[in-house]
């Protein structure tokens, strides 16, 4: 099972400075995967004008995991 980003298709890596579908910069600092079938993991992001991270669904920062293998 990998992350992946929907446009480009490269791989989602702790580090990645990236956008949300908001356009907010934001780093990704770590990767949640799915727990059970219906789950669609989370990513834990730094906004890179603050120093918090929150946690969110993939899709915020347009990501989505590809060849899983619970489904």
């Amino acid at each position: 099972m990998r992350l992946v980003y929907e446009t480009s298709g490269n791989e989602v890596q702790v580090g990645d400075k990236t956008s949300t579908f908001r356009d907010e910069l934001v780093e990704v600092k770590y990767i949640t995967k799915p727990h059970k079938p219906s789950s669609t993991g989370r990513v834990g992001v730094r906004f890179l004008n603050e120093q918090h991270t929150v946690e969110f669904f993939p899709g915020v920062i347009n990501a989505e995991w590809i060849e899983r293998e619970d489904r």
